[in-house]
């Protein structure tokens, strides 16, 4: 049976990451999953909007969840910055009737829709284990990730009724999905780790700091390839390394894929992509 969902690709899958909206249509239909659009979403915010304007993002996030409720739908995202900054919101609205109120007369005014609740925010990954079945996703791996992994989830969904039935504290899921698809999980503490990236453009010093220290603990670790839960963590964890190793004088140099990179590659979609990503892990890596 398919599984539907209202589909938010990110901040970044429709420009700085178009490898995410790319990978992500093939392993849809792989993995029997039917993605509805949410055609004119804005951004989530990334944490950024809400710097200067929390109300303006808690109303914007609440009209793609008006969006996704007038579809019947749940939400599907495969960016946690995305998953966790639409939880949040979500879970405020709920929780406050005055502000779920303000909001609708907001909403209802300007675009003529209304909120009532009655959506879920979903991340790709916990889908995959909860809903899909780690099983499934393991028959369908046809091309195994032969490599040491570090799965990078970010600390965006780590918190309770974000992260599906994964520990809030001690998450496990994006190992069982590196081992289900043929790969050896590396265990790190860096994994929830922020790399900082609502604050790149005013605190860029400290931004590449925190990347530094991610990026060299997955490598001491041994991993070869780091695998990011988060499409704006990406972002600054590839675009950014030699730049927070250049700064830092950590080592740096390790490839920085994408989840759904990673799914298309295992579920032989991209197969050109994927002997390039082998010989950047054996160029790259020390």
């Amino acid at each position: 049976m398919a599984l539907k969902y209202a589909y938010h690709p990110g901040n970044v899958a429709h420009s700085g990451s178009p490898e995410v909206a790319e990978t992500m249509t093939p392993i849809a239909r792989t993995l029997g999953l039917i993605l509805t659009p949410l055609e004119g979403a804005t951004s989530c915010g990334a944490g950024i909007i809400r710097q200067a304007n929390r109300k303006l993002q808690i109303t914007l996030n609440a009209r793609t969840f008006a969006m996704a409720e007038s579809m019947g739908l749940e939400i599907l995202t495969p960016c946690a910055a995305t998953a966790g900054n639409l939880q949040e919101d979500l879970d405020s609205l709920r929780n406050d009737p005055l502000l779920m109120q303000e909001v609708n007369d907001i909403l209802s005014r300007t675009c003529g829709m209304t909120f009532s609740g009655g959506t879920e925010v979903n991340h790709l990954l916990h889908v995959l284990v909860d809903e899909i079945g780690l099983d499934k996703v393991e028959k369908l791996a046809i091309n195994p990730l032969d490599m040491r992994v570090a799965g990078y989830y970010s600390p965006y969904v780590q918190r309770k009724g974000a992260c599906g039935e994964d520990d809030v504290h001690d998450p496990e899921y994006m190992e069982m999905l590196i081992s289900a698809i043929g790969g050896s999980p590396v265990d790190w503490e860096g994994r929830t780790a922020s790399v900082g990236a609502p604050g790149l453009l005013s605190e860029e010093g400290t931004v590449l700091r925190q990347a530094a220290a991610v990026l060299s603990e997955a490598k001491e670790e041994g991993a070869q390839l780091v695998v990011s839960a988060c499409n704006l963590s990406h972002s600054v964890l590839d675009i950014y390394q030699g730049k927070a190793g250049r700064s830092s004088g950590l080592s740096t140099n390790i490839p920085v894929i994408h989840l759904t990179e990673m799914l298309s590659f295992a579920m032989g979609h991209h197969n050109t992509r994927f002997a390039q990503l082998r010989t950047r892990v054996a160029v790259i890596g020390d």
